[in-house]
């Protein structure tokens, strides 16, 4: 990696929904926690809708109404369920790879930033074969708070002495969006995601359909904040 401090492009990625498909593993952890509660299972549609806030935020939604003494119970059922099946059927969105295989020849830092818990995330990055090919990953439980806080963007931007004007975040939600507008980096949408019409809907200004579309966006950085 170049020096701490020179002037690079650094690219964080968001984990569910922007590198990873993981909607059918999480799907069936909630399920088992619903059902396992004496609850119905619920569609699959809905529960990908209740993703990118965290797993408790993710328990209690698919739980409402519930005390806070079930969301504990089910937040518990859950975090041991989905530990033990984080790749069951968890996969590299397509392009994903090729993409970042691409980015490896480019002088840039890559890392993650996810509201999915950091060793969770990092066991994912390694059962697919990619935690190498990121700098550091930071998880919705690495600080006080996650995304949409900047905290977690801001301190990517330091650990790789990157200035914010020469950063990108990358991600699939309008919670990674509002993240890049309050870390003061660049944002770019992806199509591909859980929550596309979200991100159209708050006028994300920039999306790509395919991963391969990022890699002229990177090479205009640094340089340009967009």
């Amino acid at each position: 990696m170049p020096a701490r401090g020179a002037a690079r492009a650094h690219v964080a990625f968001d984990l569910d929904g922007t590198l990873v498909d993981s909607r059918a593993d999480l799907v069936a952890a909630v399920n088992h926690v619903l059902t396992s509660m004496g609850r119905a299972a619920l569609p699959a549609e809905t529960l990908t809708g209740f993703v990118g806030e965290g797993a408790r935020r993710l328990v209690e939604r698919a739980l409402a109404p519930a005390s806070p003494a079930d969301v504990d119970a089910g937040l518990a059922g859950f975090m041991t369920w989905y530990g033990a099946h984080l790749l069951d059927a968890t996969l590299p969105y397509p392009g994903i790879v090729d993409m970042l295989d691409r980015l490896a020849e480019r002088p840039v830092v890559l890392t993650v930033l996810s509201n999915k818990p950091e060793a969770m995330s990092r066991d994912i990055l390694t059962g697919l074969g990619l935690a190498t090919r990121f700098a550091d990953v930071i998880g919705g439980d690495s600080l006080p708070t996650r995304k949409p806080d900047p905290a977690g963007m801001m301190l990517l931007c330091a650990r790789t002495g990157t200035p914010a004007e020469h950063a990108l975040l990358v991600g699939d939600s309008v919670i990674d969006l509002r993240t890049a507008e309050a870390a003061g980096v660049g944002f770019c949408g992806v199509a591909w995601g859980l929550a596309p019409d979200g991100l159209r809907a708050a006028g994300c200004a920039r999306m790509i359909a395919t991963p391969a579309e990022l890699v002229p966006i990177v090479q205009r950085i640094p340089g340009s904040a967009a």
